[in-house]
C-alpha cells in the first residue's frame, strides 16, 4: 500500500521569506524513499495555522502521516506541541520517547525538546525538531515504525509480531 505524507515546516522567519527551510526539503527528500510526499507548507509559530495546516493534510489532503518541524522547544513562539495537541485524538507517546532518549545519545540538548506525536484519525502526526540535522535524525529513529504503526491504524487485523 502507498501511504502519503506531508511537511509542515513551523517558521516565523521562514514565513515571511527571511529564512531558506532547510529541514522541510531535507524530511521531504527522506519520505520519498517509503512514501508519496505533498508540497512543504511554510506556516509562522500560530497555533491556529500549525493546527489548520495539519487538519488541511489530513483531513482534505489525504495526508497518512504528517510531521512538522520546527517550534518544539522553550521560546514563547514555540507552540507546535500545543497546536498538534488540540488536533489530535490519541497520543502516540513511544515516538518522541524514543527521539528524545537516542537524541540524548547525540546533545543533552534534546531533553528541551517538547514534541509530541499523536493520532488524528487514522493517521500519524510527528513534531520534529526545526534544525536540518536533528529533524533528519529524529525521522530517523522512528521510520521504521511508521508502517507497521499505519497499517494498525487503517484496520490490519494481523498479530504484531516481533
Amino acid at each position: 500500500m502507498s501511504y502519503r505524507a506531508h511537511v509542515i515546516t513551523v517558521s516565523d522567519k521562514g514565513s515571511r521569506g527571511e529564512r531558506v527551510d532547510t529541514s522541510g526539503p531535507a524530511l521531504k527528500q527522506a519520505l520519498e524513499k517509503d512514501f508519496i510526499v505533498g508540497d512543504i507548507v511554510i506556516v509562522p509559530d500560530e497555533a491556529d495555522l500549525i493546527a489548520d495546516a495539519i487538519i488541511r493534510a489530513i483531513d482534505q489532503e489525504g495526508a497518512d502521516v504528517v510531521v512538522t518541524t520546527g517550534g518544539t522547544g522553550l521560546s514563547p513562539r514555540d507552540v507546535t506541541p500545543e497546536a498538534t495537541r488540540a488536533v489530535i485524538d490519541r497520543d502516540l507517546p513511544g515516538f518522541a520517547e524514543i527521539m528524545r532518549a537516542e537524541s540524548y545519545k547525540i546533545t543533552p540538548h534534546a531533553i528541551i525538546s517538547r514534541a509530541i506525536c499523536g493520532i488524528r484519525r487514522n493517521s500519524i502526526v510527528i513534531n520534529l525538531p526545526g534544525s536540518r540535522k536533528a529533524a533528519s535524525e529524529c525521522l530517523g529513529f522512528v521510520m521504521a515504525a511508521i508502517p507497521h504503526a499505519l497499517a494498525k491504524l487503517k484496520g490490519d487485523p494481523s498479530d504484531c509480531a516481533s
